[in-house]
């Protein structure tokens, strides 16, 4: 389908009786955030000229805040199909700019697009689908979420023992509506668990859909009066939620540029400088993938969950793994990641490392087989900062301001996490001590 331009989104509008827009951003976070505009104001908006403060993109508010602005891509224009058709609600997905026009430092779109800009001079491709699990909470008579699962169900269980099969139903064919490609969905290991695959698509596409795809569930959920959330581990005894991110790359003429069945598992060079890349800085990419205290207890569980740093055919302990398909088939999946990255960020980091990879000709370490706890992503968020800190590479291409602000914010949570006193502690050594 032709991408939209902003004279076809005006008419577009019309013809579907849209009264409201929302322009919808990311923040540093990872969090979708949206400024509502009438349809009247729509020009306006496709011209650039609705403003803002950066505190909202950036979660920081004192003397020093900047004005900023949103920048809507045609190409996102979406109508909400939950939403009446007279008064129709559509979405825009915007990119930050300042008041100059130029793209903003804490623009996590931006900073994709530039790592884009760099994978265009290799005369490659990237192409990124994925894998996004989350549960389906009850709530209470105030709409608050608890953790009482809506089910009790198992991998791959059908009605009446899945009972969150129409919610998840709608949610596929809500997506769809929208434009989403879903390869399947099914209910995962742990009450209440869920999972629905994306088909591969362009990073910054995709970027877009991750974002797109937590709201729309959400809403949906919410419909059927229930909460979908994300959080990496939400029940102590279960399997934590996770976010695999399956990447292939392509030449040119549409070849494989991972496959080489002479090469080692039926790899070429060049997939094993690209996930050498991602090994090298996968400490500092890890503090970005995944961004909560909470992250770290669903990596913690050695027996499904990623925790190895490296890469393996059948060690579903590493972070990495190379699928059976070969050839025209062959992409490697990071199954370390959490649905509660900022995508933009994530996908930025992982092209870029990857490249250096293939640029610098990194050696590809040896197949995970066995487990090696020496061999570890960071334990916890305050190792994931530490890397982080020490990564100039990662750190340069996050830019200094996303760097400096996002440093800012998770020392905060993880120091705020440190100085609390929790339950199990409480129970632990109350009475004994």
């Amino acid at each position: 389908m032709k991408p939209l331009t902003a004279q076809e989104v005006i008419e577009k509008a019309k013809e579907y009786h849209v009264k409201f827009v929302r322009l919808q951003f990311t923040d540093i976070h990872g969090s979708f955030k949206n400024v509502a505009v009438t349809v009247e104001e729509l020009e306006r908006a496709l011209d650039g000229r609705i403003g803002f403060d950066s505190a909202v993109l950036e979660g920081k508010f004192g003397p020093r805040q900047t004005d900023i602005f949103l920048r809507p891509d045609p190409t996102t224009f979406e109508v909400f199909p939950w939403r009446p058709r007279e008064g129709a609600v559509a979405r825009l997905i915007c990119d930050v700019v300042s008041a100059e026009g130029k793209p903003y430092p804490g623009c996590v779109r931006s900073n994709l697009r530039n790592s884009l800009e760099v994978l265009k001079e290799t005369a490659l491709e990237i192409s990124v689908g994925a894998e996004i699990e989350f549960f389906l909470f009850h709530i209470d008579q105030q709409g608050h979420p608890i953790p009482q699962t809506h089910d009790n169900a198992g991998i791959c269980d059908l009605t009446p023992v899945d009972l969150g099969e129409k919610a998840r139903r709608d949610m596929v064919l809500t997506l769809e509506e929208m434009g989403f490609q879903i390869v399947s969905s099914h209910h995962e290991i742990s009450p209440g668990q869920h999972e629905i695959v994306l088909r591969e698509d362009s990073p910054l596409s995709m970027a877009d859909k991750i974002a797109t795809f937590k709201f729309v569930v959400r809403t949906i959920a919410q419909r059927h009066g229930l909460h979908a959330s994300f959080m990496p581990k939400p029940l102590h005894h279960h399997y934590g939620s996770g976010m695999a991110l399956s990447l292939g790359l392509w030449r040119q003429d549409g070849e494989n540029a991972l496959a080489d069945p002479t090469g080692t598992c039926g790899l070429s060079s060049m997939a094993g400088g690209f996930m050498a890349g991602i090994i090298n800085h996968a400490g500092a990419i890890t503090a970005i993938t995944n961004p909560l205290v909470n992250s770290y207890k669903r990596l913690a569980n050695s027996e499904l969950d990623r925790v190895l740093k490296g890469w393996s055919e059948g060690n579903r302990n590493s972070m990495i793994r190379v699928p059976a398909q070969r050839g025209k088939d062959t992409r490697i999946v990071l199954r370390s990641p959490d649905a509660t990255c900022n995508p933009y960020l994530a996908l930025s980091l992982l092209i870029r490392a990857g490249l250096q990879g293939i640029k610098e000709q990194m050696v590809l370490p040896a197949s995970l087989d066995q487990d090696l706890p020496s061999e570890r992503i960071p334990r916890n968020l305050g190792e994931a900062l530490e890397a982080l800190r020490a990564d100039e590479f990662v750190q340069q291409i996050l830019g200094s301001h996303t760097f400096n602000r996002y440093m800012e914010i998770k020392q905060q949570e993880w120091d705020e996490f440190q100085y609390h006193v929790h339950p199990w502690e409480l129970e632990k050594y109350l009475t004994n001590y």
